[in-house]
């Protein structure tokens, strides 16, 4: 956890409340999106990589709460039918 502040030189630094100090400083608006970026692709990575579930969960979870039954079975159907190349 922590967060990001405005530096007097109107550069940015990131202040860690796990460690209680300085992790990044003199960043750049750029190199700040850059950072946050490359953090998503690596989550993302991992994911893909440790934390795909089998499609039959999805069916599985399904409540129609937010979506009918009707709209659902419309989306599975597009889902599950074969992408042609």
């Amino acid at each position: 956890m922590g967060f990001i502040a405005g530096q007097k030189n109107g550069l940015l630094c990131r202040f860690s409340t796990v460690i209680d100090t300085v992790t990044d400083y003199n960043m750049t608006d750029e190199e700040y999106i850059e950072m946050c970026a490359q953090k998503a692709r690596e989550e993302a990575q991992a994911t893909l990589n440790h934390s795909l579930r089998p499609f039959e969960q999805v069916k599985e979870s399904f409540v129609p709460t937010n979506m009918s039954r009707n709209e659902f079975k419309r989306i599975l159907r597009l889902m599950e039918k074969e992408i042609k190349s």
